[in-house]
């Protein structure tokens, strides 16, 4: 497992494929809350989506890898990939806990779309002690949904700007909110152009496309 050493962001997903919408999104994270770290964390079994991958575990975690390599403060973790069964975020944060990173000390990144729905994610509310949130607002939305749909949360919502209020090792575990620029892309376009033997330009890294022209996904 990659180390985890200061403040270490997680961005899960079914990376089917990683695109730059994901790249943004984690990067604006690492900005905003002085992350040392991202981890992109590609799930074994998605709980919340009704079909299987598209690519298989394999081409996803190599997507993933590929995306990141020219980064140094991102990597890829294959920490639900080695879990067999559905990839629910309270394992993956208990195994964190297991391994000696303390839950202050981890920033888990989610849209606003996704974070509308964690009341339905498995162990809410317990589930939100386990580490920081970090809900990146994505195009065309806004935190007022998030208020409406969770009145019981915004107390423990937060500006990304108080991160520096949370010692190390100290405090408790809070929602931030980061308003970012990321593109408005989907892995679902993604899968379509790409079946279309269309161009990937822009959507995602160059290393990718060829990886997914390579190997024939997406029926490329």
């Amino acid at each position: 497992m990659t180390s985890t050493a200061g403040r270490v962001g997680l961005l899960g997903g079914t990376f089917d494929p990683v695109h730059q919408g994901h790249m943004a999104a984690a990067e604006a994270a690492r900005r905003a809350l002085s992350l040392d770290r991202v981890l992109f964390v590609p799930s074994h079994q998605p709980p919340h989506r009704p079909a299987e991958p598209r690519a298989s575990a394999f081409h996803r975690f190599a997507m993933v890898s590929l995306a990141v390599a020219s980064r140094d403060e991102f990597a890829a973790s294959d920490l639900e990939l080695r879990r067999p069964g559905p990839s629910y975020t309270a394992d993956t944060l208990r195994e964190l806990h297991a391994s000696g990173v303390d839950p202050r000390q981890i920033f888990f990144i989610i849209g606003t779309d996704a974070f509308a729905e964690i009341a339905s994610w498995r162990d809410y509310p317990a589930l939100l002690d386990l580490a920081h949130f970090v809900v990146i607002a994505r195009p065309g939305q806004s935190f007022d949904l998030l208020c409406d749909r969770l009145p019981a949360l915004v107390p423990r919502m937060r500006s990304a700007g108080d991160v520096r209020a949370v010692p190390p090792g100290g405090g408790s575990c809070a929602i931030f909110l980061v308003n970012a620029a990321t593109p408005d892309v989907s892995s679902t376009e993604i899968r379509e152009r790409a079946s279309r033997r269309l161009s990937l330009a822009g959507l995602v890294a160059p290393d990718v496309e060829r990886h997914i022209r390579k190997h024939g996904l997406y029926g490329s």
